[in-house]
């Protein structure tokens, strides 16, 4: 079973036809649960559904990247890597200044259909987690996979507390908390990936 390191010692790099394969289902996962919770953001109005959504959207983005580079040379893939971190910044950001303009606009948004998609989207996260646990270490390439995944699983949580938070106190603000809170572990798990893969090229000289 593939760990953090190979048998020679070195970290685990991807190049697995099993790993290529539960990449491309967690892809299709995430595409999809992306268009839908995207459209339920808009509809609801809630930014912590929205900002899910885009979490998805980095997720399924990342996988191809993740993908796209296996068995490449270890600078590419830290060069990849490098590019991934620095999107989940760009989306924390994003998250940081919608939920902002949102908090000075007073609306609330529909409670039901934040907690309805919530769940579906974790049954989605919690099948993505699963399916890539054996391959959660590695290189900062495989890591970034797993940082995201366990990302998802953590925002649709909150999505659900937020949805039973808007239903309880009939106003925005645990829809606009829990859209902070997401905005910074993007930029939190970016960091990790930034740090690790600015460590993986130096290696490679």
């Amino acid at each position: 079973m593939p760990g953090c390191c190979d048998d020679d010692g070195h970290e685990f790099d991807g190049l697995s036809a099993d790993y290529r394969r539960r990449l491309l289902v967690v892809i299709a996962l995430n595409a999809a649960m992306f268009m839908v919770e995207i459209a339920a953001g808009q509809f609801s109005g809630s930014k912590a559904l929205q900002a899910d959504a885009l979490d998805f959207l980095g997720d399924a983005a990342t996988y191809s990247l993740t993908l796209a580079v296996i068995g490449a040379a270890a600078r590419t893939r830290a060069l990849a890597a490098l590019v991934k971190g620095a999107s989940l910044s760009a989306m924390g950001m994003w998250i940081l200044a919608s939920t902002l303009h949102r908090a000075m606009a007073h609306t609330v948004p529909q409670a039901e259909v934040m907690g309805l998609v919530g769940f579906c989207a974790l049954a989605v996260n919690v099948t993505s987690v699963i399916i890539l646990m054996r391959y959660k270490d590695g290189e900062a390439n495989v890591r970034s996979v797993w940082l995201c995944s366990r990302n998802d699983a953590i925002g649709n949580i909150a999505v659900m507390v937020a949805a039973l938070g808007v239903w309880g106190t009939r106003t925005a603000w645990p829809d606009l908390i829990v859209a902070a809170v997401m905005a910074g572990l993007f930029l939190n798990s970016s960091l990790q990936i930034i740090a690790q893969s600015r460590r993986e090229l130096r290696q490679a000289g």
